[in-house]
């Protein structure tokens, strides 16, 4: 199958970009047509905002929008909003959430706030040269060039915290960095950031320009390569955490609580030494973290890339959450680096991240960020609750149980069955068409 490219495709209207791409790509089917067209909402103004948010949009994407009660933290008691399609990670959250209640909840302790970014550029010059500049000359000059553009941030409590220069000459050849760290207090501060950056690389270059430290060949050396914020914000970091006496480790599975401590202990240690193992464990963590910074519009994207490069920080990927058992005392806590903001982007815009931010009692960025951090936490309890006791699949595939019989359009009566069905049994995929079978040939 050839297709032509198209020209000038976001100047289309959005009905002529579905045009388009269903007569060039769907061969004309109207049912196509019709997907889309179900998912607009019939609010046009409403709608308008949302095709605004983004690029050429020629529908919604819709993602359930749950609620998992009953989580203690720090003394209040919360509801977290969770936009996620697997419906097991609502489940377990809640569950790990009533679990927690009554023994103290989860604690939360913010250990820093501080990120950072970066200019990059090439400058063919001794580094002992380029640091006496740096500290005599460059850094008011970047101080003072960004008066202006950190001035909002500045009465806010934020700001620009230090810059440092980065001698990175001995992995890249004369490859340094002005790394600066900022405090952006309850915005996400990605624009702010790049801001003052690309004014570090504007003012570092005429700085050069006119120092009569470098020579005219070191001076036509200087390459600004790019002025960048980083997602990997080691020093914006939350703990949350658990803890209780282990006879209170109450389980339903049928084992003692000093063996569900241990084989719980044993399960996060695994995930600490495999990375295989901890991938998959630091998967599941995300799981409860993602779904409610998609909640609160924040970039689920930029905070994975945060866990996960700091997750291999040492050289080697390994857990986010950490266990003790220690006189008697079981202890579970999660250090999340994570940036997140509670102004500016899709907050103040996107009608359920208005409400979802309401329903957190409208917290600052920093509360956010501990809210986050204990979902992520009670996912993993709640996964790793499952497979050191029940096994995995017994819970998950009964939450799957009914997209498996929607796919069979199965009835209201069908589905009523089938939980009766496997009340006593795992699902599996296989048996739920064997039994729709024979259910609906008698």
């Amino acid at each position: 199958m050839n297709h032509k490219p198209v020209e000038g495709f976001s100047k289309l209207t959005k009905q002529g970009k579905i045009d388009w791409l269903v007569n060039e790509y769907l061969e004309g089917n109207e049912e196509y047509q019709n997907i889309l067209n179900q998912y607009w909402n019939e609010n046009t103004d409403l709608q308008k905002l949302h095709d605004e948010f983004s690029e050429n949009t020629i529908s919604n994407f819709y993602m359930p929008y749950g609620i998992a009660p009953n989580f203690l933290i720090d003394g209040k008691l919360f509801a977290l909003p969770m936009a996620v399609e697997e419906s097991s990670v609502v489940a377990a959250a809640s569950k790990a959430a009533k679990f927690w209640i009554d023994k103290g909840g989860f604690k939360t302790t913010i250990i820093n706030n501080e990120k950072l970014g970066h200019t990059h550029f090439i400058f063919n010059v001794e580094a002992h040269k380029l640091l006496h500049f740096f500290n005599f000359k460059l850094k008011k000059k970047l101080l003072e060039a960004t008066e202006d553009i950190t001035a909002n941030m500045r009465k806010r409590g934020g700001g620009i915290l230090d810059i440092k220069l980065v001698d990175k000459t001995s992995e890249m050849a004369n490859y340094y960095q002005l790394k600066a760290s900022f405090d952006t207090v309850d915005s996400m501060g990605a624009n702010f950031i790049n801001s003052c950056l690309e004014q570090f690389g504007k003012t570092l270059k005429q700085e050069v320009a006119v120092c009569e430290d470098f020579s005219q060949e070191e001076k036509n050396s200087l390459q600004i390569v790019m002025n960048i914020l980083s997602n990997f914000t080691p020093d914006c970091i939350v703990r949350a955490e658990v803890s209780c006496k282990i006879e209170d480790l109450k389980d339903d599975s049928g084992i003692s609580n000093e063996e569900f401590a241990w084989k719980f202990k044993q399960a996060v240690t695994i995930a600490e030494i495999e990375p295989f193992r901890a991938t998959t464990h630091n998967k599941g963590i995300m799981n409860g973290v993602d779904a409610v910074v998609i909640a609160t519009g924040n970039d689920f994207r930029a905070t994975e890339a945060c866990a996960h490069a700091y997750a291999a920080r040492n050289g080697k990927y390994s857990s986010l959450t950490h266990c003790t058992i220690d006189n008697g005392i079981f202890r579970f806590w999660i250090d999340l680096p994570i940036s997140v903001g509670v102004v500016g982007g899709l907050t103040n815009l996107h009608p359920l991240v208005k409400f979802s931010l309401a329903l957190l009692g409208k917290p600052s960025a920093q509360e956010l960020m501990s809210i986050l951090a204990v979902s992520g936490l009670a996912q993993n309890f709640g996964a790793l609750r499952s497979l050191v006791t029940t096994g995995i699949q017994k819970g998950h595939m009964k939450m799957h149980l009914f997209n498996i019989l929607n796919q069979f359009n199965a009835t209201e009566e069908e589905k009523q069955y089938f939980v009766t069905y496997f009340k006593d049994k795992t699902v599996s995929h296989h048996e739920v068409i064997v039994e729709l079978e024979k259910l609906r040939n008698k």
